[in-house]
This record gives structure tokens, sequence and C-alpha cells, in this order.
């Protein structure tokens, strides 16, 4: 088997590749590790969200039966009943 030694041209471009290669396999690394890292915040958020919509829920039900339907004036403090807009008209 012959042997033929590469010009060092040759020798640095392969170099070059080389260490290209490693530097996007690091990147590539580091960029999974932070999507992994991001998951789990969502997963975090996600839980939250589901903590908050249930509270919601819960508070609505909870005003609901107290007042009734209606609608709440956060700022003024006051709930307005929707019972008397749906009163029926007389004609007579």
């Amino acid at each position: 088997m012959e042997k033929k030694v590469l010009t060092q041209e040759e020798i640095q471009s392969l170099k070059k590749i080389q260490s290209n290669q490693q530097i996007l396999l690091d990147t590539f690394g580091d960029l999974e590790y932070k999507i992994q890292i991001f998951e789990l915040e969502k997963q975090k958020l996600k839980q939250t969200l589901q903590l908050q919509i249930e509270e919601e829920i819960k508070i609505g039900k909870q005003l609901q039966e107290k007042y009734g339907d209606g609608n709440i004036d956060i700022e003024k403090g006051e709930f307005i009943s929707v019972s008397w807009f749906w009163q029926p008209l007389r004609y007579l």
C-alpha cells in the first residue's frame, strides 16, 4: 500500500472542517439543553395556568351562587344583576 502525504493546505482544510463540526455539535448540544429548560418552564406555566383557570371557575361559581347571574364592575366593587334586563314587558 502506497502512502501519500497531504499538503499543509489540505491538512489545514480538514482541521478547519473538524473544528467547525465540533463547534456545531457543541452549539446543538447547548441549544438542546436550553430547549429542555424552556420545555420545563413551559410545563410549569401550564400548571400555573390550569390552577388559575380552576380558581377563576371556583370564584365565579361562588359569586354566582351568592349574587345570581350578572356582571361585576371590579373598579366600583358592584354587582349588576342581569335579571332586570330579562324581565318580560307587560302589555295590557
